[in-house]
């Protein structure tokens, strides 16, 4: 007797794949991202608008700030209904889905488990998500335990967990290299304990498509009771060899119903399967895969733009579905076919994904019920002092360069609704020199919002502070002014990335910083303008501002 084809699969195992976004636990994990809870929760609106079932909101016994971010999204997005939406974009006046499931991340260990459930508790829909290394590999170094050992702390994880909720997901960290007679034995102990789903994490990127495909039918054929209990198997597939998409697909095909992603495929190392790329091959290759997902897909493309902002990680523009190019065409011959009929070279139409839309053209007579009308219609939703900071920035802009696009407003608005909140310094004026003779020069004025970094620099809170520094450039000379002024020495420049957000001699410059401080922790800021130098200037103080927020947290657990 033959695999199961893919008909039979359907046929035994649904039609429905659920999508598990990570974006904001194995997201954030990529070097240099530090997301606060107001940025988590902002993200996670986007991710409820493209209609995601289940979001991953964090690693709530990590830190106090973790824990705080997951109660935020929790709170918010955990009990907002999502609109439900039709292929067109169009919304039901009545019809509506129910909120997103709101998980996090544990190990499996008491006090996690409990810190993830009482982070989750202000949600209407939570699962506890816990995980266990299971390689040889992993219990060797890490744990140091045996195989009788860890079915014990699987199953008591587990119990555990669903005296908190009903919703229990679990995961054997390192999946694919742990030996697979010892991995069914896992996977039937987290079942027998009461696991609602199983997720099996190629957690190094290790796994090859068939083979792995072949491990989730077997798990299927070797472990009745998944069948018979309607346990979800899901898969977590890591992309350290490219294949995180394929190797996600192939386990759909062969029973997987749940696969977990990232937005741009952010993450641990390479990174995760990417959301966009999976849902979107799900959808095109219908014929094939038989299955089908409940995402809004016109809202990709902006998901895509906001995380990238956010998170300072650059889309490289050939990215699959959301990249600059990926619905572009130079050659001739893609030319003149795409002109006769697009479907000559593109396999999925630009609207589908949200590539394309009315562009928003302000200018310096654009008045304020213009330009929150276009703030609206991308999406954001600004308190009334956040609007009129971000309108204060779009009218400086329009006045140096005449018409402000919709990415232009989309950049303006993000720089100043998430540069300042919180900030201990905040960037008063700068001024920079440079002549072809002379050392470029910059001088710099700070305002110390916090009382304790005035303290410490024998100022008040309030008072500002000058300093003057030369540089091999003007962005270097204007980063070493804003850290004499600052007093953080200690701090280097790791990473220095410009992009234009729209094309044009007087487009809007967005500069991307990381920086490491003294214990080795790594910060990414952020900074818009038309001025280089002065984007640079604030995304260096951006990264400063985020260190010094992770400063204020505490690293002990707060309920």
């Amino acid at each position: 007797m033959g695999q199961p084809t893919d008909v039979d699969n359907v046929a035994r195992f649904g039609r429905d794949v659920t999508i598990f976004d990570t974006t904001l636990r194995d997201g954030e994990q990529s070097p240099g991202i530090s997301l606060d809870a107001r940025e988590k929760v902002e993200i996670a609106e986007q991710l409820a608008r493209l209609q995601v079932d289940v979001i991953e909101a964090g690693f709530s016994a990590a830190s106090g700030g973790d824990f705080d971010a997951v109660k935020a999204v929790a709170e918010t997005i955990g009990n907002a209904p999502r609109a439900a939406q039709g292929p067109g974009g169009s919304e039901g006046e009545s019809d509506h889905r129910e909120p997103p499931v709101i998980a996090a991340l544990a190990r499996a260990m008491p006090g996690d488990i409990e810190a993830a459930a009482k982070s989750l508790a202000p949600a209407k829909r939570h699962r506890i998500h816990t995980f266990l290394s299971t390689s040889d590999i992993h219990r060797k170094y890490m744990l140091q335990a045996s195989e009788d050992e860890i079915l014990t702390q699987t199953m008591e994880s587990v119990a555990l967990a669903k005296t908190f909720t009903d919703d229990v997901e679990f995961s054997p960290q390192d999946a694919t290299r742990t030996d697979f007679e010892f991995l069914v034995d896992i996977v039937a102990a987290a079942v027998e304990a009461g696991a609602t789903t199983v997720n099996i994490p190629d957690t190094v990127g290790y796994a090859l498509p068939h083979d792995f495909g072949r491990w989730i039918a077997d798990l299927h054929t070797r472990i009745p009771d998944i069948h018979a209990k309607g346990v979800v198997i899901s898969v977590h597939c890591h992309n350290d060899l490219g294949l995180a998409v394929a190797n996600s697909l192939e386990a759909v095909r062969n029973g997987a119903r749940q696969v977990e992603v990232a937005v741009n495929g952010i993450g641990e190392r390479a990174g995760n399967c990417s959301l966009e790329e999976v849902v979107m091959a799900i959808r095109t290759r219908a014929d094939l895969l038989g299955v089908e997902h409940g995402l809004h897909t016109p809202e990709l493309t902006r998901t895509s733009r906001l995380v990238s902002s956010l998170t300072g990680y650059s889309v490289q523009k050939n990215k699959a579905v959301v990249g600059q190019n990926a619905f572009a065409h130079e050659s001739g011959i893609h030319q003149h076919g795409v002109l006769a009929d697009r479907l000559t070279y593109e396999i999925m139409d630009a609207e589908q994904v949200g590539a394309k839309g009315a562009q928003i053209v302000l200018g310096k007579h654009s008045g304020r019920h213009a330009f929150f009308a276009a703030v609206d219609t991308l999406g954001f939703d600004l308190e009334p002092e956040e609007k009129q900071s971000a309108f204060v920035r779009f009218k400086e802009l329009a006045d140096k360069k005449g018409e402000v696009s919709s990415e232009d407003v989309r950049a303006i608005v993000i720089a100043e609704t998430h540069v300042t909140a919180g900030d201990d310094y905040e960037l008063v004026s700068l001024e920079v020199s440079s002549r072809t003779d002379e050392a470029p020069r910059a001088s710099v004025v700070v305002r110390l919002v916090d009382a304790d970094v005035a303290s410490g620099l024998d100022k008040q809170a309030g008072d500002v502070v000058t300093a003057e520094e030369t540089g091999d450039g003007m962005v270097d000379a204007a980063c070493g002014a804003i850290r004499r002024a600052v007093g953080r020495d200690e701090v280097s420049l790791v990473s220095f990335q410009v992009s234009a957000v729209t094309g044009g001699i007087d487009a809007l410059g967005e500069v991307t910083v990381t920086v490491e401080v003294e214990d080795g922790q790594r910060f990414t800021g952020r900074g818009v303008s038309t001025d280089i130098v002065d984007a640079s200037a604030r995304a260096y103080l951006d990264a400063l501002n985020r260190s010094r927020r992770l400063e204020h947290r505490s690293d002990e657990f707060r309920p």
